[in-house]
């Protein structure tokens, strides 16, 4: 069939809707009812799975519990379920577009929507009305989750912004009782949320400036509500009523406090200590002996290593493992056989030499709470467990605390001696050590407590409980089966947090799977332009101006990046800004944390540091 423009609309008494509504306010109304299964399409040379092109149909559809008969959803984890089953946009809003953007190309389904409807402004519809449509009846749940599919589709990258700016998202149906709906159909309110907060007003909450407690804490009581809408603005709500600043922690676990100081600052090595064959620790002080901000037990030191005379330096990051409040930095590092920068510390740095280090970061940190706490680490894993074991210890913390520690034996057992005296401190202490290969000489009841590895069903017959907040640090493989065991035996994702020495991983939502490469320096690599250096990927390369933001440079690098919109709405992307400093283009909605920078709408200014 042609494609339906909304220019062309016509009232069901034939008038033009425009004249129309100039006359009265006109009656809510179905125009079109639009599906599209997923498809996969090209683009910047990858291939996209995607269902956000919508079409009108012809004649009454069938709404059901996951979507209109015909229609699909290309990314289940961004888009449809229950809560996201039918899509909804207003003619009025395309009438916005076509004037804002000065175009006059629409079809219906154009923003991805289901119903195309005349009526229902997101400033006036509130989240828990509920509408009779045909045979169907729905209930409003979440504003639009915007992500860079429906830039594609517009063919306006900054489109995801735009309709949060703007106040025009549009909002999503879950449906109540199936039924039948099709063009024509009027929109009968037949219930309302006591709360009366308008989608405009939710969406505002959660991803511009300016998070009203009151309104916060009222959106909150909306049965309504999506569990993932809930959960992001419960996390907004928490920020506010503990006093934390430090960008939205609705958005992303990477906001936080300001570090101390910016970039780096020389720090004088005091002492240098051997924790076991291949870990030694560096204690490190402020050159002109006064104090140090206390750091969050859990968090990481980045240093910046001149290892080779005109080179860039090298830049790794290790986890402090001392008291978060003494009068020195402890970190630890695992000398590792090909290890350059663990070479040098270990051949080339002794006591009263200088080491530029960034101020404390990260936001893997011991919570406060009463909940039981069950620090669990495998091989270097142990060095943020330590410094959260010696802030339990400072506090004289009444908490239960589980200790549970995988190596390989004690000859690779760093701290082996120092956390059972902080251990014996604790008044609801709990070990268990396991080495993997324990020696002929290793005393199974001394040195360790069980062979093998540490394993859920282990910490099950331990009688670790599971309503426990949780920290996991060690080898990749150690993480992802502890953490998916975990998961699967009921522990809340909220009470799982985890820190990886390595990258990051990728989220790249829609974007088909492809075989990755190691970070390595892009295909044309550029001498001009300021010099990125990718901490975690251990890279370092210059951003030319064929790039335009930081996520474009960290994608031509194969460096494991994160990201949805591209546009500086959902924080995704935001991450750590060790040194430097970056300009925005489009600006973000909202700033990241201080101290963070958003990939995907940034270019450097000079030389950067970023954790990625």
């Amino acid at each position: 069939m042609p494609a339906q423009h909304p220019a062309h609309v016509r009232d069901m008494n034939g008038a033009s809707a425009k004249s129309s509504a100039s006359l009265q306010r006109p009656v809510a109304r179905v125009l079109a009812v639009n599906v599209g299964l997923p498809q996969d399409i090209v683009w910047r040379g990858q291939t996209v799975h995607t269902g956000i092109w919508k079409s009108a149909v012809q004649g009454r559809r069938m709404a059901r519990r996951l979507n209109i008969d015909g229609d699909g959803q290309g990314d289940l984890l961004g888009h449809g379920g229950e809560q996201r089953a039918v899509m909804v946009y207003q003619l009025e809003s395309y009438r916005y577009w076509e004037r804002f953007l000065g175009r006059s190309d629409f079809t219906f389904g154009q923003f991805g929507e289901n119903l195309t409807v005349e009526g229902l402004a997101d400033d006036e519809v509130c989240i828990g009305d509920r509408y009779r449509i045909g045979g169907a009846l729905f209930e409003v749940t979440q504003p639009r989750v915007t992500c860079y599919r429906v830039g594609i589709r517009m063919a306006e990258p900054k489109m995801a912004a735009l309709l949060v700016a703007h106040h025009r998202p549009g909002f999503y149906f879950r449906v109540l009782e199936a039924g039948d709906v099709g063009a024509g159909d009027v929109l009968e309110k037949v219930g309302a949320d006591a709360q009366r907060i308008s989608v405009a007003q939710v969406d505002a909450l959660l991803y511009l400036p300016g998070h009203d407690a009151d309104l916060l804490q009222r959106a909150l009581r909306i049965p309504s509500l999506s569990p993932g809408w809930k959960g992001s603005l419960q996390a907004l709500f928490d920020q506010h009523a503990s006093g934390a600043a430090g960008g939205n922690r609705g958005l992303t676990a990477a906001a936080g406090p300001a570090p101390a100081w910016p970039g780096f600052r020389p720090l004088r090595v005091t002492q240098i200590e051997r924790e076991s064959d291949a870990v030694f620790s560096l204690s490190l002080q402020a050159a002109d002996g006064s104090a140090l901000p206390a750091a969050r037990a859990g968090q990481f030191l980045v240093l910046r290593l001149p290892v080779e005379a005109e080179k860039p330096p090298l830049l790794r990051s290790y986890s402090l493992s001392g008291a978060p409040a003494g009068a020195a930095y402890r970190v630890s590092i695992k000398h590792e056989s090909h290890g350059v920068a663990s070479a040098f510390l270990r051949d080339h740095v002794a006591p009263g030499d200088s080491v530029e280090c960034s101020a404390p970061r990260g936001n893997f940190a011991l919570l406060p709470g009463d909940q039981p706490v069950v620090l669990l680490s495998a091989g270097i894993g142990v060095t943020p467990m330590m410094a959260m074991l010696h802030a339990l210890a400072a506090a004289a913390s009444t908490r239960e605390v589980w200790w549970l520690h995988g190596a390989r034996d004690r000859y690779s057992h760093p701290f082996a001696q120092e956390s059972r005296h902080l251990l014996s401190t604790l008044a609801r202490s709990r070990s268990c050590i396991a080495y993997s290969r324990p020696t002929a000489g290793d005393r199974l009841g001394e040195d360790y407590d069980a062979p093998g590895r540490l394993t859920v069903p282990l910490l099950e017959r331990l009688g670790v409980p599971l309503s426990a907040d949780f920290y996991l640090c060690g080898p990749p493989s150690f993480m992802q089966q502890l953490t998916a065991a975990l998961a699967t035996r009921g522990v809340a994702a909220g009470r799982l947090h985890t820190e990886s020495f390595g990258s990051q991983g990728w989220l790249t939502p829609g974007i088909a799977a492809r075989a990755t490469r190691a970070p390595h320096p892009p295909a044309q690599a550029s001498q001009a332009g300021p010099r990125v250096t990718f901490v975690r990927s251990g890279l370092s390369v210059s951003c030319g101006a064929e790039f335009a933001n930081l996520l474009e440079l960290a994608e031509a690098c194969d460096v494991p990046v994160k990201w949805a919109c591209r546009t500086g709405v959902c924080h995704t992307c935001e991450c750590m800004l060790i040194g430097g400093a970056v300009t925005y283009d489009p600006d973000p909605l909202e700033p990241p944390a201080p101290g963070n920078v958003l990939t995907c709408c940034s270019l450097p200014v000079r030389d950067i540091e970023i954790d990625l």
